[in-house]
């Protein structure tokens, strides 16, 4: 955090507060005077990674403190997951960069407008009005917005209703990276808190330990997630009457639960599955956090969840499958000391009690503890500060503290702040915490950072959306409606296989041709059977091989299978392996027999003999060594390859991790290195305006001397009793004299404050050098927009090894 210097207050001027990797939040504020002060609240992104917690009663200014957090984010490219329980948070859709009333007339709350008898079209003009001198008085305007709209996307979320985009829980079951099934710990927490919400969500207050229930689908999870199985509904209903277990600890199942028990759970879940209510739930967007934080190209995204809808089961159930994905996102990640992305949930309440374990706290309690090796920031929101786990809240190292209902309420606060500053090992001034805190207002927030040396009292900034309060569901529907396609949250599924079983071809008879026994012969099996149930079988030729690729230079050594289908032909040219398509199967999936009744397409001479798979399986080598290249893409400016198999979005999404990581590094490095110049022309500026100071008063005070001196010689001549003496001559030339050093203080005086010119002139240039350096730093690298290069790695021919070419006889 830093203050920002000589801004006036009420007129920040812009090039002060957009800065690489900091957020504008507002401006310093005494409480003392009850006025803003000169500077600005400039709060370091990089604080963010060991997460913050934002308290304050309704009215507070709360929610436009958050919503400003994710704007300045989103300036800065940031993705984030915003968990929204009231709706709040939507307002961040309504973002207008020209400010006119037509964009704030649809949003407007016309009861307001109706209470203050004002027409509906004056009102939005008065909106419209106001947001442009509020947002001018903090030095922002409508191109701030367009910067902050184009540096991301934002997208409505709604489970369980299709006003928004609706979401698909099926994908929850799904079996968690290999990364989380390695944590014991983590993975036993999941396995719970889903077993756990699922019963919730039918009604059930299940016990983990004592309820047979919650341990026996909990045992039903673990099986197979374990066995890297993903799981829906559907089938866990099946596994429920039929699980894959015949004890659960050391009695047999039946004696455990019955199977007219088990029955009876399958029922109640199936029909929960079967309610028309329900079927909400089961299309949408997967659950994929990778895909929630970033577009098909690789553009941050706020992904906001709206869950004011749902009721408080469906609610928690859907909270505890997403926080539990967010999880296993994260362990999936790299390591980095760089804000990566953002998990904002307002309204907590309910969510991570001090008390009580909802499937909820679980989750969260870890990400606490663990999201700062992975560069996630988690920030909770809360006006209700009695039930928060400040034990749990220790791991957060920045407090933003508004006004609170009641003293209970400051107390259970200051109980928290420290806790933290004991974890910290950091001194805490309670009494003078307390004092801050009574004297609040709206909009008055305490910022409590570790990472700085005191805590700070600031007004927040205006924020750039419309904030008109939640938004209804027809709301929802109505901003959305325009972004639907260009939002494109997931990418549009597989175009199907064309069906099997289509008509036989002319040639095709009912008899398998007899092959000599030196002909490799496969089946490729079906994926379904036609109606007719006759496989209609057509020959091409199969190949295998393993490719070793090695590129030291572009840091490349994998081994990779080769499968492709060639067609057999009749023409001068039987096998042609330009026309090979990946065959998307192992050679073990391969059978040694076809699938009856079966007919088969005629088959050319030369498939026939021996010799020529021998030739053929040269040409499959070569082939593989000319046109079976790694295509692998690279970034000039950051000197990144991809990975192989790796798409250009999830790159693009990498050199974004990698380009913040460098840009925070080097913005250390430059603020250490002008850091020290920059403290030492400040020592120097400081010493030369206490001496401009010191000469001033000098100055002040002998030109009073010589005005005394100057009367008393004037006075005495003018009405002593003898015209001229000695002692009158005497006073006549101190006096003199005394206006010569009057001169020569004034003189000292101008020097200094031609010194002070001077240095505040260098400051002002190692300033400007410090900016162009920074500006330099944040241009150099557009995730977005760079071209990327493509790198090709071919394989040595010695680096193939074909492992098999046969006949392959594949279903039409």
């Amino acid at each position: 955090m830093s203050r920002g210097a000589g801004a006036a207050p009420g007129r920040p001027a812009v090039e002060t507060f957009e800065k690489l990797g900091v957020f504008y939040l507002g401006r310093p504020y005494s409480l003392e005077n009850r006025t803003p002060e000169d500077g600005l609240i400039l709060y370091d992104s990089k604080d963010l990674v060991t997460h913050a917690v934002c308290v304050g009663m309704t009215g507070s200014g709360k929610t436009g403190l958050c919503i400003s957090l994710l704007e300045e984010a989103a300036l800065d490219g940031v993705p984030a997951i915003v968990i929204d329980p009231k709706g709040d948070l939507t307002n961040l859709l309504l973002t207008f960069p020209q400010l006119r009333p037509a964009d704030f007339r649809p949003w407007i709350n016309e009861d307001d407008a109706r209470q203050k008898g004002v027409p509906l079209e004056e009102y939005a003009a008065q909106q419209a009005e106001f947001w442009r001198n509020g947002l001018a008085g903090w030095g922002q305007d409508g191109d701030r917005i367009r910067r902050m709209r184009d540096a991301v996307d934002i997208a409505i979320y709604t489970p369980g209703s299709s006003a928004g985009i609706p979401v698909s829980v099926l994908s929850s079951f799904a079996a968690p990276p290999a990364s989380l099934r390695n944590d014991s710990e983590a993975f036993t927490d999941l396995v719970s808190t889903t077993a756990t919400s699922l019963l919730g969500l039918l009604g059930i207050r299940a016990d983990p330990v004592n309820s047979r229930e919650h341990i026996l689908i909990a045992t039903i999870l673990d099986a197979a997630w374990r066995a890297g199985q993903d799981l829906d509904l559907a089938g866990l209903i099946g596994r429920i009457q039929t699980p894959p277990v015949g004890k659960v600890g050391v009695l047999d199942l039946e004696t455990f639960y019955p199977s007219a028990d088990r029955f009876q759970l399958a029922v109640r879940l199936n029909n929960l599955l079967a309610a028309p209510g329900f079927a909400t739930w089961l299309d949408g967007a997967p659950i994929d956090v990778g895909r929630f934080l970033y577009t098909e190209s690789g553009k941050p995204r706020i992904a906001i969840f709206t869950i004011a809808h749902l009721s408080d089961p469906e609610r928690m159930f859907f909270v505890s499958l997403l926080l539990n994905q967010v999880l296993g996102w994260m362990r999936a990640q790299s390591g980095t000391t760089s804000l990566r992305a953002i998990l904002y949930m307002d309204e907590i309440f309910g969510f991570f009690p001090p008390v009580a374990n909802p499937p909820s706290k679980p989750p969260l309690l870890t990400l606490l503890k663990q999201a700062r090796a992975f560069g996630l920031g988690v920030v909770l929101a809360t006006q209700n500060p009695v039930d928060l786990d400040y034990k749990g809240l220790s791991n957060a190292g920045t407090w933003f503290l508004g006004r609170l209902q009641t003293e209970r309420d400051k107390a259970r606060v200051l109980d928290g702040l420290e806790g933290v500053a004991v974890t910290a090992g950091a001194t805490f001034d309670r009494r003078r915490v307390d004092a801050i805190l009574s004297g609040l207002g709206k909009r008055i927030f305490l910022l409590h950072n570790v990472h700085e040396d005191a805590p700070q009292v600031f007004e927040t900034r205006w924020a750039m959306s419309y904030l008109r309060g939640p938004l209804t569901r027809d709301q929802i529907r109505q901003v959305m409606d325009p972004l639907r396609g260009a939002t494109a949250p997931f990418p549009a599924a597989a175009t199907p296989a064309p069906p099997q079983g289509a008509a036989p071809s002319a040639s095709a008879t009912a008899l398998r041709p007899v092959l000599p026994s030196g002909v490799p012969q496969f089946f490729v099996p079906p994926l379904s059977v036609p109606a007719d149930g006759v496989i209609n079988y057509e020959p091409m030729l199969f190949g295998a091989a393993r490719v070793q690729f090695q590129d030291a230079k572009v840091g490349v050594d994998i081994t990779r299978d080769v499968v492709v289908l060639a067609p057999i032909t009749a023409g001068v040219i039987t096998v042609d392996w330009s026309g090979a398509a990946d065959a998307n199967l192992l050679p073990s999936d391969l059978r040694s027999e076809p699938v009856s009744p079966a007919i088969f397409g005629a088959l050319p001479p030369e498939a026939t003999k021996p010799k020529n798979y021998e030739g053929w399986g040269r040409e499959f080598a070569r082939w593989i060594a000319q046109g079976r290249g790694l295509e692998l893409l690279r970034h000039s400016a950051t000197g990144l390859h991809s990975n192989p198999g790796e798409s250009e979005r999830d790159f693009r999404i990498r050199i974004h991790d990698a380009a913040r990581q460098r840009r925070d590094q080097m913005l250390e490095e430059l603020r250490q290195r002008y850091g020290q110049k920059t403290a030492a022309l400040q020592e120097r500026l400081r010493r030369a305006q206490q001496s401009v100071e010191r000469e001033q008063l000098q100055a002040k005070q002998q030109k009073i001397q010589t005005a005394v001196s100057l009367g008393a010689t004037i006075l005495g001549g003018l009405f002593g009793r003898r015209a001229i003496s000695t002692s009158t001559l005497g006073r006549a030339t101190t006096a003199a004299r005394g206006a010569s050093r009057s001169y020569k203080e004034a003189q000292d005086v101008q020097r200094a404050e031609e010194t002070v010119a001077v240095l505040q002139q260098q400051l002002n240039e190692l300033e400007a050098q410090l900016k162009a350096e920074i500006d330099a730093a944040a241009g150099a690298v557009n995730p977005l927009g760079d071209a990327l290069e493509t790198v090709a790695v071919k394989p040595k021919r010695t680096g193939i090894t074909v492992q098999a070419v046969g006949l392959a006889w594949t279903p039409k």
